[in-house]
């Protein structure tokens, strides 16, 4: 918790007021006061960054049954409530109903501050277990599905972490098959706009005539053939996520509409002059190097600079090698499921071959090869094609560095991260494995 605790205070004498606040602030400790239930009601909500400290006798509304309501909305609140002296009663029984403590009037300004700051610290502990939660359910969300432990994935999975909860639009760079759509799905789920819809657009699937209609949507009328109002898919997203894969197709002419609606957070349909408010977040998604298109004219820059104010670039799959295994056998589980084949061996001359392969498509391209595997129909395919197929030649040297480093990143994972477990499975001694541990940048606790 960075955000300072405050002490709401709900009370209409303007003399204990006054009372509470110089006690509470000569101890530094932040305070606002309001003078009924209704008043408070506008101020509270379910992750409230503080306390209440509420007379149980207030205008139009009792303070027990206004607790009641306080702890439906948040169980965890602490609720300080102030008491006369014929009220102790009703202070026992609020306590039973889950009051954080009660003070009797007149009270003393230390004892104030004494029950204040016992309650301060317990919403402290709550809020920070809270967010401990919320930051490891983003973590499981994404690392349930970006699967690898190479240092590159590593890396992504950290900064969507991060991003997560943020309000940031996002651009994703890469190849095709790196999985752009599955890391801006991964955002979704792990951000607070995951109860929202999840819109994805591929923008160079759309004919140019139905981009403003199918995106901003239009109103009945607006053109021939508009027989009905039709909401577009920015509005829909609205709350949630909007995804624009292949950002580099879409037309001029719409970069500038979309540009505006980003900058505004407002869109007006095709055929109306009503503007809309729109709390979406665009996750834009390309192959290209938008930036160099921007310069040949084929892109607008101000979009650009607007869009990447958080940049992901997704590594191709020959560049984290290390992960192929892991991949391979996870497609091939998820195919020998749905196919109900048995889960296919996996030999060393058919590792070799995964390994040696450049994967122009990268995951998507290896996630059909496991499936070609489970059904049996590998052979005279890429990667498993004959030397004189058209896969690209790689260096050797490469090859066979890329090789090794895989293999002894699954034996780490395969074995906990045991250094003599691993070294005993690949047949090495533990300081020889040790040394090409260090030589690969492998990391031996997180494999």
């Amino acid at each position: 918790m960075t955000e300072p605790l405050k002490v709401l205070i709900i009370e209409d004498d303007p003399d204990i007021v006054l009372g509470c606040e110089q006690a509470l602030q000569l101890e530094g400790i932040a305070c606002d006061s309001v003078g009924s239930a209704e008043a408070a009601r506008r101020r509270l909500g379910p992750d409230f960054a503080g306390i209440v400290v509420s007379d149980i006798r207030l205008p139009r509304c009792d303070g027990l049954s206004f607790m009641r309501e306080l702890m439906a909305l948040d169980p965890e609140l602490p609720v300080v409530l102030i008491t006369g002296h014929g009220d102790i009663a009703m202070a026992v029984q609020a306590m039973k109903d889950g009051a954080h403590d009660f003070i009797q009037k007149p009270f003393a300004p230390e004892y104030l501050v004494g029950a204040v700051r016992r309650a301060l610290d317990k919403r402290r502990l709550v809020l920070e277990v809270r967010e401990l939660r919320r930051q490891l359910a983003q973590r499981d969300a994404i690392d349930g599905q970006l699967l690898g432990q190479s240092a590159s994935m590593q890396r992504l999975r950290a900064l969507l972490t991060g991003l997560a909860s943020s309000a940031a639009d996002v651009l994703i760079q890469g190849e095709t098959g790196t999985g752009k759509e599955l890391v801006a799905r991964c955002l979704h789920a792990a951000s607070p706009r995951r109860q929202g819809h999840f819109v994805a657009i591929n923008c160079g699937g759309l004919p140019d005539t139905l981009f403003d209609s199918e995106i901003f949507g239009h109103e009945a009328g607006a053109y021939t053939g508009a027989a009905k109002k039709r909401i577009g898919k920015i509005e829909h997203a609205n709350g949630g996520t909007l995804f624009l894969d292949e950002i580099e197709s879409m037309p001029l002419g719409m970069q500038i509409k979309l540009l505006r609606v980003l900058q505004e957070r407002t869109l007006e349909r095709l055929g109306s002059n009503t503007l809309i408010p729109i709390d979406c977040r665009v996750i834009a998604a390309t192959k290209t190097d938008l930036l160099a298109l921007s310069d040949q004219g084929g892109f607008r820059s101000d979009l650009y600079y607007r869009l990447s104010v958080a940049t992901l670039a997704l590594p191709p799959l020959r560049e984290r090698r290390e992960d192929i295994a892991l991949l391979f056998e996870h497609f091939a589980l998820q195919g020998a499921a749905r196919h109900q084949r048995p889960v296919p061996e996996t030999n060393a001359e058919r590792m070799r071959q995964l390994m040696a392969h450049h994967w122009p498509g990268n995951v998507r391209e290896l996630r059909n090869v496991a499936e070609r595997c489970v059904l049996g129909i590998e052979a005279g395919s890429p990667p498993f094609s004959s030397p004189g197929g058209t896969s690209p030649a790689q260096p050797l040297a490469g090859t066979v560095e890329a090789f090794e480093r895989a293999l002894i990143a699954d034996a780490l994972r395969r074995h906990g991260g045991s250094l003599a477990r691993s070294a005993e499975a690949l047949g090495v001694a533990k300081t020889t494995l040790h040394d090409k541990i260090r030589k690969h940048g492998l990391d031996q606790g997180s494999a």
